[in-house]
């Protein structure tokens, strides 16, 4: 593990305590990619480091159980029938280590968010587009279990920070209130914990492996966002130390909403995805990422709308 110490320090990719976003009803949660560095042995030192990161993805799909429906076979007469969300997620991210141990990171949210929708019993779409900061996230690790350092435990809550109030800025449905679950926020505090491992399976490749569990403490007028799972396998090919392949499966399990504010039929999904990308080591404390997600396997409860890809940039800095 030593040998590669190297690469371990100057390489991108990790468990899910910077995913862009909770995960949320309306299938608008974000992407599931892990861009951390906290289950990669990036912080195995003291100090500060710095992730930025940007996501974009336009989900018009929509979606029954695990099958595609045809907007031409649902009638808004009976229910409501999503057009788009087009989400375009701006995260930062600052990371301290005091000594290879312990661990904490706090990470930032800013989203630009479009939506359009046939609401029940209407005929003509409404719209919507809400920009601002999302809900703040701290969380924290210990990794000093064993001497590589190189299995951890993570633990930290998200705070109410975005706003909930949104409404519609156009069509029938203006001035009412956006689905909750479509919100930059979620109004409530939520728990987060979670667990990872790393290492080399030969001298050119590495692996790591994280689940990190999200479970809303309280709910905030009539709504408790879903509880959830996000679950990560990734490989790197090591061989260069400037350009490094990688390849995540990433998968997210969510329960429906709760409360009278919820969208309980519509929410709630099992989500996986095939993400492969490449990490470009610019120098020994500088590097930018990028990543595409291509859907495996998609099933949601009840009639949601779902992204046909997802795309990822960002930049890290070992301050």
């Amino acid at each position: 593990m030593r040998s590669h110490g190297r690469y371990f320090v100057v390489t991108l990719l990790a468990g899910t305590a910077f995913a862009p976003m909770p995960a949320i009803a309306c299938s608008a949660c974000g992407c599931t990619l892990s861009s951390d560095w906290g289950s990669q042995g990036l912080v195995a030192g003291s100090g500060w480091r710095a992730d930025f990161r940007f996501d974009y993805f336009d989900q018009d799909q929509l979606r029954s159980g695990s099958d595609k429906v045809s907007r031409s076979s649902v009638s808004s007469a009976d229910q409501e029938v999503q057009q788009y969300t087009i989400n375009r997620n701006y995260n930062l991210a600052l990371d301290y280590s005091p000594d290879k141990n312990w661990g904490i990171g706090i990470q930032l949210p800013w989203s630009n968010r479009s939506h359009a929708t046939l609401a029940e019993g209407d005929s003509d779409i409404s719209t919507s587009h809400d920009n601002g900061i999302g809900d703040l996230r701290v969380l924290g690790r210990f990794q000093g279990f064993n001497d590589e350092h190189n299995i951890g435990l993570q633990f930290g809550l998200k705070f109410a920070t975005g706003k909930f109030n949104d409404t519609f800025a156009s069509g029938p449905q203006t001035g009412e209130i956006v689905d909750r679950g479509l919100q930059l926020g979620t109004g409530t505090t939520d728990l987060l914990f979670g667990a990872y491992g790393f290492g080399a399976l030969t001298p050119d490749w590495g692996y790591f492996a994280q689940a990190l569990v999200q479970q809303p403490l309280n709910s905030r007028e009539d709504f408790k966002p879903s509880a959830g799972v996000n679950l990560n396998l990734g490989l790197r090919y090591m061989a260069s130390t400037t350009f490094v392949p990688q390849l995540q499966i990433n998968a997210r399990i969510e329960k429906r909403e709760v409360g009278a504010n919820a969208d309980v039929d519509n929410s709630g999904a099992s989500l996986v995805y095939l993400s492969p990308g490449v990490t470009w080591n610019i120098n020994r404390r500088f590097s930018a990422f990028a990543f595409v997600q291509v859907p495996l396997y998609q099933r949601v409860n009840g009639l949601q709308i779902e992204a046909r890809q997802l795309g990822s940039i960002g930049l890290h800095y070992i301050l």
